[in-house]
């Protein structure tokens, strides 16, 4: 089924042999219904510049540019993709941009100043599941705020987004929670079943959908990185322990806080005047 005039997409795997790579962490998503989704989930695309990484064979590609997003860069490491991209982009004239390379080389303020001619950025992506938890960190973490994109719709293992949106007193919560919620307000918006892609996942996967905040509480994002790196490296042991290459007990009681507890119990705020405490 093709819903966009472009041959469908296991004609499309088959004809350039498209075999997803276990190396590169690879699972294609097929479902139309599910590529459509996931565009719509990241609201109007009409006057966007989308990023997207690891287009693969090009469903969700196809999927944001029949949604009408005004201009897709892709960025693909797997070069037997680009044949098939290519075709895509030949389809909609001038309004998708392949990028051939690595994503954790990518400078991606810079790639979205020179792509979105001053326009709105979005990053929408079925990042590939070996790299994913890393994207995100460095997209949290960039150092201008607030950041080059106005939103990130991303597809991860439902355990990572679990950790994502995870609230201070559950398991899930830890150091991608803290710097998540500092920065963002981010939900999962739905999940997606194995038996969507090729080949199945063992895990059900899950669609996070992030909003930047305005005015995220004041703090230095590197210290943050390294307090919140600390306390949840030994989050069974009490925070004096556990921080304690940061200034321990001492730390804490600048910070306001027990220095009995643990980790998973601090707020985002919390952990934003520890980490100025330091």
């Amino acid at each position: 089924m093709s819903i966009d005039g472009l041959p469908p997409l296991r004609e499309v795997i088959e004809r350039h042999g498209l075999q997803a790579k276990k190396a590169l962490g690879q699972n294609f998503l097929l479902d139309l219904n599910l590529t459509g989704k996931i565009a719509r989930a990241a609201g109007d695309l009409t006057e966007t510049t989308v990023i997207e990484v690891g287009p693969g064979p090009g469903g969700l590609t196809r999927a944001l540019l029949f949604s009408g997003a005004r201009r897709v860069v892709a960025i693909e490491r797997d070069e037997r993709c680009l044949e098939a991209l290519a075709q895509v982009s030949n389809h909609y004239p001038g309004r998708l941009e392949i990028i051939p390379g690595d994503a954790l080389k990518t400078d991606f303020s810079s790639l979205a100043e020179a792509a979105s001619e001053g326009g709105q950025v979005k990053i929408v992506a079925n990042l590939p599941y070996n790299i994913g938890t890393e994207l995100l960190i460095r997209w949290l973490t960039v150092t201008a705020w607030p950041p080059f994109y106005a939103s990130m719709t991303l597809m991860f293992q439902r355990e990572v987004a679990e950790r994502i949106v995870a609230a201070p007193g559950s398991d899930a919560y830890g150091r991608l929670g803290v710097l998540a919620g500092w920065r963002t307000e981010a939900r999962i918006a739905f999940d997606v079943p194995p038996q969507a892609f090729t080949p199945p996942p063992k895990v059900t996967s899950s669609v996070v959908h992030l909003v930047p905040r305005t005015s995220p509480l004041p703090t230095d994002v590197k210290k943050l990185g390294r307090a919140t790196e600390a306390a949840f490296g030994q989050r069974r042991k009490m925070l004096r322990q556990s921080v304690k290459s940061l200034g321990g007990e001492a730390l804490l009681t600048r910070a306001g806080i027990d220095p009995t507890r643990r980790a998973e119990t601090l707020s985002v705020e919390e952990f934003v005047r520890l980490t100025n405490a330091v």
